[in-house]
């Protein structure tokens, strides 16, 4: 958004430690701007962002969405008009989590059934039991 058309009170999304949420401005200092959290889109990720898909690294980070009215300073660049319906906090968080748990269990079963394949084709090229 351009920092002349951001107003105190605009709904707005805005991403925050790999997280989206939908939020309202509370607050305009360009570059920057104070906005309280109404409801999460996407669910911060897990674990290490500069291991990604890691899990033996010193420390598997445990990241918590943004809490309801919680207030964060963004770029005011960082931020985009939202102009939908805003859902309850808490059915947002739900769905933003649930979504992210489907997105991995997927990813659990693929792995599984690739992992299979691959096995009955190291079997067919080398031989084996």
């Amino acid at each position: 958004m351009h920092t002349q058309t951001v107003q105190v009170g605009d709904r707005v999304v805005t991403t925050y430690k790999t997280g989206q949420y939908i939020a309202e401005v509370v607050e305009v200092n360009p570059p920057k701007s104070v906005v309280k959290i109404l409801a999460v889109r996407k669910h911060p990720a897990q674990g290490d962002l500069h291991h990604p898909m890691e899990v033996d690294v010193p420390l598997f980070h445990q990241r918590r969405a943004l809490s309801y009215q919680e207030k964060i300073v963004v770029m005011l660049a960082e931020l985009k008009p939202y102009h939908g319906e805003i859902p309850a906090y808490r059915d947002s968080l739900q769905a933003a989590l649930l979504a992210e748990i489907h997105v991995l269990e997927r990813t659990i079963r693929w792995s599984q059934r690739a992992l299979e394949e691959y096995r009955q084709l190291e079997k067919d090229y080398f031989g084996g039991p």
